[in-house]
């Protein structure tokens, strides 16, 4: 019999979501998926005014320009999509994970855009192969290198400097989780 009892358990818990969650779940989905697809746009919008209209426009090759534009829809994309979900951290939290403070939602923003920057930046060196390569081979070359141009940044010990949040940011909690799995098999061990 308990493998009955067992067997209706899960029906039981699939039932416990309400409609209004479901609704609020999709509705900040496509929140973020619009804020991330307008920030893209706004990010293409700045790196075609940096590539045509700024001090730069001398500095990027026209088939680099391409290049700037790849930056620029990662530099936007990326902001559109963490700010509005550092700002809901800082507004809502749960138990296991609770409210993002002040300071620290603060601190992830700033990081945010300046991990854009990074892109930006990135993407004015690519652009500088536009002086030697067609404009469709540096465009390719830029999708690559403006995509995995993080990676480097996930490799630093931030947690030396003092910068433990930087992991979350880039998307790695090696340092977090380790820490946090010696803590829970310390004060497992302490129980026993």
């Amino acid at each position: 019999m308990s493998v009955g009892s067992g067997a209706g358990k899960p029906r039981a818990q699939s039932s416990g979501r309400s409609v209004a969650g479901n609704v609020a779940f999709g509705a900040g989905l496509l929140l973020v998926l619009a804020t991330m697809t307008l920030g893209g746009y706004a990010g293409v919008a700045l790196a075609l005014g940096l590539a045509d209209d700024s001090f730069l426009s001398a500095a990027v090759p026209d088939d680099g320009r391409n290049a700037l534009v790849v930056g620029g829809i990662g530099a936007g994309g990326l902001a559109g999509l963490l700010v509005p979900l550092i700002l809901f951290a800082a507004v809502r939290g749960t138990e296991e994970k609770p409210r993002t403070g002040p300071g620290e939602a603060l601190f992830k923003v700033i990081g945010t855009l300046l991990l854009g920057v990074y892109l930006l930046l990135v993407s004015f060196v690519v652009a500088q192969l536009g002086r030697l390569l067609p404009e469709g081979a540096t465009t390719l070359v830029s999708v690559f290198v403006v995509g995995f141009s993080w990676m480097p940044l996930a490799l630093v010990p931030w947690e030396r400097f003092g910068l433990d949040g930087v992991q979350g940011l880039l998307g790695t909690s090696q340092g977090t989780s380790r820490g946090r799995g010696r803590g829970q098999g310390d004060a497992s061990d302490e129980s026993h």
